[in-house]
């Protein structure tokens, strides 16, 4: 498959280094044709790897991830373009964090909205899915990093692009994933966000996950 990566950061890299592994064509996007990190990422990524704007990742993509961080993300899409994300499926993995105070952070947006569902808006053709934001961007790729049942949660109001998205999340080794319903979902798994920046203090390591026990 095509996939379009927006985002040059620590999540679209290892995101778009275990899509090419799995053999997928990605090409990553961002704000210049020649980003030094999009350019060395394809470097190291080896065949199957190519960069260009935001722009091009959109178009080339028969899917997308959006992995710009999530202040930037709505500027980041319309860079990208309403006609080149039109009747495609976006993975929103993005998290609005807001660092201009120092730690912790706060959300920008929370309770009554979440950055899903203002993607959705603002790209209503868009067929927007939010996962894997809950996670340090090592065990997005590689769940079985972490010993035993721990979960990925997925939502968006397409049932088809949440099918797309859980199929290929399996490849990565996905086995736990939770369907939270339609995008409204992305509100709770938003705001999980500040109770695992207080775990990543306590723990002092991104190596954990939540793990839902049922009865």
């Amino acid at each position: 498959m095509k996939i379009g990566i927006l985002g040059t950061g620590m999540v679209g890299n290892s995101i778009g280094t275990k899509l090419v592994q799995l053999g997928h064509q990605v090409m990553m996007g961002s704000r210049t044709a020649k980003n030094e990190k999009a350019l060395a990422w394809v470097s190291a990524a080896g065949n199957g790897a190519s960069a260009g704007t935001f722009a091009d990742a959109a178009s080339y993509g028969e899917m997308l991830f959006n992995c710009t961080a999530g202040i930037a993300s709505l500027a980041a899409l319309e860079m990208a373009g309403k006609e080149n994300m039109k009747g495609k499926v976006l993975v929103d993995v993005g998290n609005t964090l807001d660092f201009s105070k120092g730690m912790p952070p706060t959300l920008t947006v929370c309770n009554t909205d979440s950055l899903g569902e203002q993607i959705q808006r603002a790209f209503p053709e868009t067929k927007v899915v939010k996962s894997l934001n809950t996670m340090n961007c090592m065990l997005m790729v590689n769940p079985a990093s972490l010993p035993g049942e721990h979960c990925v949660f997925v939502c968006g109001n397409d049932a088809d692009a949440k099918t797309k998205v859980t199929d290929l999340l399996k490849t990565f080794g996905w086995k736990n994933l939770i369907d939270l319903g339609d995008i409204s979902g992305s509100r709770g798994t938003d705001m999980m966000m500040p109770i695992w920046i207080r775990m990543y203090g306590a723990f002092q390591s991104v190596n954990f996950n939540y793990s839902i026990i049922r009865g």
